[in-house]
């Protein structure tokens, strides 16, 4: 009688061990396998073979069908012992939604083709890492994402005119790499006026106008070698709120901007820009205004928000004046 209760007994606990065990073990062995591609790093010290993944830290598993839906691996503090490229089995977790590599500064080599398998993603952040090579024109086939950063790497060449067939992109995060050559002109057929940041890079030529087909929130292309008119960015009837596109090469007259009544932030600092200051600028909520290093001339217009900014916003251009600059003679 004790035998066969010990025996009932065992069989409970193998039972309930196996309902516990809700991770799916295709998901499991493929994790393992990153955890090993990336040299067992102490951040996947929870990555257990013995315990449910689905408990794993940086692991999230969807609450249905228990299947891999997220992976963020990422450090406060630099890893030691995290040296390693993308293990290309990232690209078998078919249900992954967000994909995330940040901070780690040891992370090397170029982004994967595998990932493009990841149909389902809909969050991709690889940052702050020492990420090289191309922007890959095969991140074009995640048409579910929605928010794309690949910022503070070491990416070189241009940038992929495809990414603008992403239809549902809320967000492009570029800056911060070494990427060349121009912003691809087919970015003002993006469908959902993505925010846009290409800062820091080594960007050249013109502002494409087709980026006036855009209702824009953010767009920050600030730090590169942009040359000729920014005009496009503007207009009465748009929803751009913060624009900045300091320390390029932009020429054009800033009288003849006119400025949407939702832009609250404007930096145009260290360029060419040449005219006045325009009036419009009076009706603005603004909280940010930097235009110095510029060649504007004439007073700056009296009214709204422009006299709460000191002479740093305003100061080295040719002939500017007027509060808060000395007074106009």
């Amino acid at each position: 009688m004790a035998t066969a209760v010990l025996r009932l007994f065992l069989l409970l606990i193998l039972l309930t061990c196996a309902i516990s065990e809700l991770c799916n073990p295709q998901d499991k062995k493929v994790l393992l396998q990153i955890k090993k591609d990336l040299n067992n790093p102490y951040l996947l010290a929870s990555w257990n073979p013995d315990t449910d993944c689905c408990t794993w830290y940086t692991v999230d598993c969807d609450p249905k069908t228990h299947r891999i839906i997220s992976l963020t691996i990422f450090s406060s503090v630099p890893e030691t012992n995290f040296s390693a490229q993308i293990p290309p089995s990232v690209g078998l977790l078919p249900y992954l939604e967000t994909l995330e590599f940040h901070k780690l500064p040891k992370l090397t080599g170029p982004l994967q083709p595998t990932i493009a398998k990841l149909t389902n993603l809909k969050f991709l952040r690889i940052s702050n890492t020492n990420l090289s090579g191309s922007v890959p024109s095969f991140l074009a086939q995640l048409t579910n994402l929605t928010f794309l950063d690949l910022s503070f790497n070491n990416l070189t060449g241009s940038i992929p005119g495809s990414l603008s067939q992403l239809p549902n992109l809320n967000a492009l995060h570029l800056d911060r790499n070494h990427l060349t050559g121009s912003i691809p002109s087919s970015f003002g057929s993006f469908k959902s006026n993505p925010d846009i940041y290409l800062s820091h890079n080594n960007l050249t030529g013109p502002i494409p106008p087709t980026l006036g087909n855009l209702n824009l929130t953010t767009i920050d292309l600030s730090r590169n070698k942009l040359e000729g008119d920014a005009s496009s960015i503007f207009g009465p009837n748009k929803t751009v709120q913060i624009v900045d596109l300091s320390r390029n090469q932009l020429s054009f007259d800033l009288s003849e901007v006119e400025f949407p009544a939702s832009l609250t932030s404007l930096d145009l600092n260290h360029n060419k820009v040449y005219g006045k200051l325009p009036e419009g600028l009076t009706a603005l909520n603004l909280q940010y205004l930097n235009v110095s290093y510029n060649r504007l001339c004439g007073q700056i217009p009296v009214g709204g928000d422009l006299q709460s900014f000191d002479i740093y916003s305003y100061f080295h251009n040719k002939c500017l004046c007027g509060s808060p600059l000395p007074k106009c003679t």
